[in-house]
């Protein structure tokens, strides 16, 4: 079990709670797809490539994320690729961000993220909700902390975790 099979449970970011009420069986859907393109996914985390959503649109498994390189991108597209080659039952929206390549090697995303301190009671969630009017958006905060979180349930008072800009605003 990797990274991914711990921390994508569900759909997550702008329009997964929109997804999963207008189509019921849109969490089975995203499990099917989230396995069928599992060693995607992984390579995309291998590349640091920060999620911003992923549910289901439609039929197809959606996916918004920003890649710290062209090169980290295409690994990701040519991993898509050779899982289906129609890429018919999955949609992207990869950008690259070459100023975010070191930020992520470091655990963190641009330079102009807020900072905040974990208090007692916070969630991810809560967290998303103060600073992106959506609890939903809670793993953004997540990938930009990934070198001091392994898992979104499990945050501990006193963390400083960085707070990505609302590119969404």
């Amino acid at each position: 079990m990797g990274l991914f099979d711990s921390v994508i449970k569900g759909m997550f970011g702008r329009g997964a709670a929109a997804a999963t009420k207008a189509q019921p069986d849109a969490p089975q859907r995203f499990d099917q797809l989230k396995e069928k393109y599992r060693s995607a996914l992984e390579a995309a985390d291998q590349e640091q490539i920060q999620f911003y959503n992923m549910h289901m649109d439609g039929d197809k498994l959606f996916v918004k994320a920003v890649a710290p390189s062209e090169q980290a991108r295409d690994r990701f597209w040519s991993e898509i690729r050779q899982i289906n080659p129609n890429e018919d039952d999955i949609s992207t929206e990869i950008t690259v961000d070459s100023g975010r390549s070191q930020a992520a090697t470091a655990g963190g995303g641009s330079q102009s993220m807020e900072t905040y301190t974990v208090k007692s009671g916070d969630t991810l969630s809560k967290i998303s909700q103060q600073y992106y009017g959506d609890s939903d958006e809670y793993m953004r905060i997540f990938y930009a902390n990934r070198d001091q979180l392994n898992d979104p349930d499990k945050i501990k008072v006193g963390q400083q975790l960085a707070i990505p800009p609302d590119d969404n605003a």
